[in-house]
């Protein structure tokens, strides 16, 4: 007991020591030395993520020097805005949008993703323009997989800050960071500055704006996106197929396959991969002479091809490759194709794809499709009970994406799961199944 009187007397003592510091830092921001003003704003943002300070008190004062005529101060500030993580900082965060430094354009919009997407930012040395050069020029090499999730709510005032600098930002970089954030954040509201991206002339504000559309998921702007199809850039191609594979453009058709003749490997895959995406293409014939290509990706994607054209007759053609097949990505495909086409036993071998480290996120794209037939989906629930950690975690991904009411007694159960990385996945995934279908 006496212990934590000890402990409550310190705490005492401690809370005005810190409002006293506090204090003193927020009167340097009126330094007229910016080194002074520098590490005030630094030494606040490190108290505002340690909570060791009122996080709307601190928001308010740095806010006031979003527009500090240091740049590095101005970097700094937004560095600490996204520290605190206060729904405070938002509003400096947007203002923060609009400086004429590209650099800081950025690092303002990567902040207020990290609000919505705890961890997007990787503070370390990304606190100096220099430093945020570098990083955005290796930033674009890669697609970002990584997307808000669908139970939290992304304030429409954020979407249209960012909106802007899709076209409008201070440098190319900018702007397409501008474009991969509307996409993390699911930013349909962002859907017109999205379309004038696409009519960019630098190819990473397109490819950009492409996989934005893609994770925003809007599939009646399809047809927008198809004359990039015939684009002169192999990786505007590649990304434009990619896209409207995923959003299912029926008019990209005839331009997918013109690109699966296509000298470039790359773009041959990535056509044929998008063709086998669109349910009833039409094109069965192209289908079953890429089942038996030398190229597994372009096995594994006639088959999928195969599946959703959803003819009967082709299941034993797609079990006979699956028997034949020795590489376990087309393996995956050809299973996804069976159970398109009837065979339900080949569900299981999709579920224990889960388990494996390399292919999980192959096998579970193929789940959240399958799982929208509710013959397949109440096949998933015994597993969800009784699989391994792994097939929980995922399967109550699946479940999220594609299950209906009757879905959520089976994802609540599992909230009570023993194992507490199955439980808090449970209690994510039922968040977002929630609110996928409204409540």
């Amino acid at each position: 007991m006496f212990r934590n009187l000890r402990v409550l007397a310190s705490a005492l003592v401690l809370i005005p020591l810190l409002a006293t510091v506090v204090a003193a830092q927020v009167e340097d921001l009126s330094s007229s030395d910016p080194k002074i003003r520098r590490k005030a704003v630094k030494s606040l943002g490190e108290k505002g993520a340690k909570k060791q300070a009122d996080a709307g008190v601190l928001c308010k004062s740095l806010g006031e020097v979003v527009k500090d005529p240091d740049p590095e101060v101005r970097m700094e500030t937004v560095v600490a805005l996204t520290k605190t993580a206060n729904p405070a900082c938002l509003q400096p965060l947007m203002e923060a949008t609009k400086d004429a430094s590209p650099e800081i354009q950025a690092q303002a919009v990567d902040g207020l993703v990290d609000f919505y997407v705890p961890g997007y930012v990787k503070f370390g040395l990304l606190n100096s323009v220099k430093s945020v050069t570098s990083s955005l020029k290796d930033r674009f090499r890669d697609p970002e997989p990584v997307m808000v999730e669908r139970h939290i709510n992304v304030s429409p005032e954020v979407i249209r800050a960012i909106a802007p600098l899709v076209t409008g930002g201070s440098s190319i970089e900018s702007r397409a960071n501008a474009a991969r954030a509307e996409g993390i954040l699911r930013g349909k509201q962002a859907i017109p500055e999205l379309k004038e991206g696409l009519k960019s002339k630098k190819d990473t504000v397109i490819i950009e704006s492409l996989r934005a559309f893609e994770k925003i998921g809007d599939v009646s702007v399809g047809p927008d996106l198809v004359f990039l199809l015939r684009d002169p850039s192999k990786d505007v191609q590649i990304a434009a197929a990619d896209t409207t594979g995923q959003l299912r453009v029926r008019e990209a058709i005839p331009d997918l396959v013109n690109l699966v003749k296509a000298s470039d490997k790359n773009v041959t895959r990535a056509a044929l991969t998008a063709l086998a995406k669109i349910p009833n293409s039409g094109e069965d014939k192209l289908f079953l002479l890429y089942l038996r290509d030398k190229d597994e990706q372009m096995r594994a994607a006639a088959a999928e091809g195969l599946g959703r054209s959803g003819q009967k007759s082709d299941l034993k053609v797609v079990q006979d490759a699956f028997a034949e097949e020795k590489k376990e990505s087309a393996r995956l495909s050809m299973a996804f194709a069976a159970v398109h086409l009837g065979d339900m036993k080949m569900v299981q071998y999709l579920v224990d794809g889960l388990d494996s480290t390399f292919h999980r996120l192959e096998a579970r794209p193929f789940l959240v499709e399958l799982a929208r037939d509710p013959q397949v989906l109440a096949e998933l629930y015994t597993p969800l009970t009784t699989g391994t950690r792994d097939q929980k975690i995922h399967l109550a991904t699946v479940i999220a994406q594609s299950g209906t009411r009757e879905s959520e007694p089976h994802l609540k159960r599992l909230t009570m799961d023993p194992d507490p990385k199955v439980a808090e996945a449970a209690i994510l995934e039922l968040k977002n199944l929630q609110a996928r279908l409204g409540g």
